[in-house]
């Protein structure tokens, strides 16, 4: 079993060790505007939930160099984001939204991506998920890095409202394979779902 004592490794390092254990990561597809109206997407697989009661989820958003990416940035100045699940069908897509564009650009049309007006907040969601969650922040910092330069932005962000394909919910439970949903691992690799097994809780 190998010790190994993070300080002595590399940001790098210590990233490709994270990645590469912390398997397999749910994607958030995460749609924001800027305040010049440009809607901005990118997928972000540091991401969970932080709470059914609100319902909140978190996205953590890495910086390059210290630099604000577009996605924290239009956060941090309008408060709102929405967040979609990454499946099968729309993973192709959205892989595509990766890409690195100027602010200016949205990543949508990059990707041939439909907007859809959103209900309880600004930012537009897109058609093509099975799932999004229009969100409000709650809460919002800048942590790590070295220095006087962080090295992420970490959001929780409430759900205000929830948009969900009738074909995977059955208004009770969400079945995960009519859901289909994509998972990071390390590197260019990804993931479907794989064999489901029960374990009932011990009382």
């Amino acid at each position: 079993m190998l010790s190994i004592n993070p300080k002595d490794n590399s940001e790098r390092e210590n990233y490709k060790l994270l990645i590469g254990t912390i398997i397999p990561r749910p994607i958030a597809f995460v749609t924001t505007k800027s305040d010049n109206g440009i809607v901005n997407a990118a997928p972000f697989s540091f991401f969970n939930i932080v709470s059914s009661n609100p319902p909140m989820l978190s996205v953590s958003v890495q910086r390059k160099g210290g630099q604000l990416k577009d996605t924290a940035r239009n956060i941090y100045e309008n408060h709102e984001f929405v967040v979609h699940i990454v499946d099968t069908e729309n993973v192709e897509k959205i892989n595509e939204t990766a890409a690195s564009l100027p602010p200016t650009e949205s990543e949508l049309e990059l990707a041939k991506l439909t907007q859809v007006e959103s209900e309880m907040v600004s930012v537009p969601g897109v058609k093509e998920a099975k799932v999004r969650f229009e969100c409000k922040l709650v809460h919002a910092t800048s942590l790590g890095g070295q220095e006087d330069q962080p090295g992420c932005d970490l959001f929780v962000g409430e759900i205000v409202q929830y948009h969900i394909d009738e074909k995977i919910y059955d208004g009770k439970y969400i079945s995960p394979t009519e859901l289909d949903a994509i998972s990071r691992l390390a590197g260019n690799d990804y993931a479907k779902i794989g064999e489901i097994f029960t374990m009932q809780r011990p009382k």
